[in-house]
């Protein structure tokens, strides 16, 4: 059974209808697709969404401040990870990180419901390097394991558990495709107790006898969903296989609780303490709209006009197909616009110069497929524009999740 830390209980994706319904509600799928990312890419039939779905008026909200229970002083953390704390200009605990650091002090399992944006990175780092301090002191080797769905959310993790960690002799390796394997074995060899990569990766270097698990007690899986969804469960059956059983903190993330997910929690996790910090399928400040065209040059013509209008400052689009995506981030760039794109044949270096392009508006408009849909904190979207129909409502809801966060205004247009 689940332990509930709160009051609210976890809201359910994909039931409610947004907007009035047209007389005429069109619907789509049917159709085999593959997913790109993950190792096993067989998926089923596309979900059948109504298209009034995606069609929601928002409501400006200004958001109401969080009364945490606890300060960051109350944690008992290292005086380094407090001095960490307080260079990183965290000033009160955000609701997952105030719900989830008590019981992951406390040595139990956790299953948090949290969209990214939440601020559950450091719910989960801030304690488990605290944890590791704290056996290093012991003579224990021991090593945290973290499998996050892409490399750019491995590496996210990874390089904000160098600035939470900072200063206390503990290191880690990020272990993500499309970089060099040779030197992720070089510092797996000397020495790390944080090990944060992607199922793909980290499987190769288990089969390559690189990374023992024998002294893991710590397992993190973020994004559980969206690993899943990339087909990434026969590897993270077979890496938590290689965890031992014996104490062992298992801490699942996800911002659904799929049957599939819930699956995998009876499966790995103890008598988890269950924790939600997610208000609704997407945020009341988001303009939903459909764009409706018959032919793809309106099409273009008519994205051509959202581009230019006012107020379009730093736009998202999404499409289904890698090579999609090349081609119409050639046409806008013909169009003079400053246009990157991000997808998975895209090398790993690539890819994270055009999102820090995109971070830093050097670049305004970024076309990508789902690789960035979660896991990447991109802020002040304007506007997300599915181009491509998503294949299920979830993935619409984590798409359009890039814009309206912390309260400001946000556009999504889907394109039908």
């Amino acid at each position: 059974m689940y332990k509930n830390n709160n009051s609210s209980k976890p809201k359910k994706f994909g039931h409610s209808k947004f907007g009035s319904k047209p007389k005429s509600a069109h619907k789509f799928g049917g159709k085999n697709f593959k997913r790109s990312g993950g190792r096993s890419k067989k998926r089923g039939f596309s979900e059948r969404i109504d298209f009034s779905r995606f069609i929601k008026k928002g409501q400006h909200v200004e958001e109401k401040p969080y009364v945490s229970k606890h300060t960051f002083i109350d944690f008992p953390f290292d005086p380094q990870i407090h001095k960490n704390i307080a260079r990183a200009q965290f000033i009160n605990p955000r609701p997952i990180q105030d719900q989830a650091i008590p019981s992951v002090l406390k040595g139990m399992d956790v299953f948090g419901m949290a969209n990214t944006g939440t601020g559950k990175t450091a719910a989960f780092l801030l304690p488990l390097i605290e944890k590791i301090v704290k056996t290093k002191g012991q003579n224990k080797r021991e090593t945290v394991l973290i499998m996050a769905p892409t490399r750019e959310l491995a590496m996210q993790i990874d390089s904000d558990f160098k600035m939470l960690g900072f200063g206390l002799g503990i290191f880690s390796v990020s272990c993500v495709g499309g970089l060099p394997i040779m030197r992720q074995i070089s510092e797996i060899k000397r020495g790390v107790s944080f090990v944060i990569g992607t199922p793909g990766r980290i499987r190769d270097l288990i089969d390559r006898k690189v990374l023992d698990f024998s002294t893991c007690h710590s397992v993190v899986l973020d994004e559980a969903d969206r690993m899943l969804d990339m087909g990434f469960r026969d590897d993270m059956v077979f890496i938590l296989g290689k965890v031992p059983k014996e104490d062992r903190q298992t801490l699942f993330f996800s911002a659904t609780l799929s049957p599939e997910v819930k699956k995998l929690t009876t499966e790995f996790l103890k008598d988890p303490v269950f924790i939600s910090v997610i208000s609704g399928e997407t945020a009341k400040n988001i303009d939903q709209d459909v764009v409706r065209t018959r032919s793809k040059e309106e099409k273009l013509e008519k994205l051509h006009e959202i581009l230019k209008k006012d107020g379009s400052d730093k736009v998202l689009i999404f499409r289904e197909m890698k090579h999609s995506v090349d081609d119409l981030t050639k046409e806008l760039k013909h169009m003079g616009f400053k246009v990157g794109c991000i997808h998975g044949d895209k090398r790993s270096r690539e890819r994270i110069r055009t999102l820090e392009q995109f971070k830093k508006d050097q670049i305004n408009i970024l076309i990508a497929t789902d690789v960035a849909a979660r896991g990447l904190d991109i802020p002040d979207v304007t506007h997300v524009i599915n181009y491509d129909i998503p294949q299920t409502y979830d993935t619409y809801v984590h798409r359009i999740g890039r814009t309206g966060r912390s309260g400001k205004k946000g556009t999504a247009l889907t394109f039908v």
